[in-house]
């Protein structure tokens, strides 16, 4: 039988690599994986939000909410 990876498993080979947040209000926050739990909150270090695919703001470290994350990739 196949194993097919799990959520958190994709997460953490993700961990210390650079990852695209999308939020639901149309944001993104592009950083570093530090950190996630079980609810999918992630913790970024070096982020960056993007609206509009345009550089908003360096955010440094930041806590995002699972709640309001629509999708997570690798840059």
């Amino acid at each position: 039988m196949v194993e097919l990876p799990r959520p958190l498993d994709a997460l953490n080979q993700a961990r210390g690599k650079r990852v695209i947040v999308e939020l639901k209000n149309k944001s993104q926050y592009v950083g570093k994986l530090n950190a996630f739990d079980i609810h999918i909150n992630v913790v970024l270090d070096e982020a960056e939000l993007r609206e509009n695919n345009e550089l908003k703001k360096k955010t440094g470290t930041v806590f995002l909410r699972g709640d309001t994350i629509v999708s997570i990739s690798t840059e």
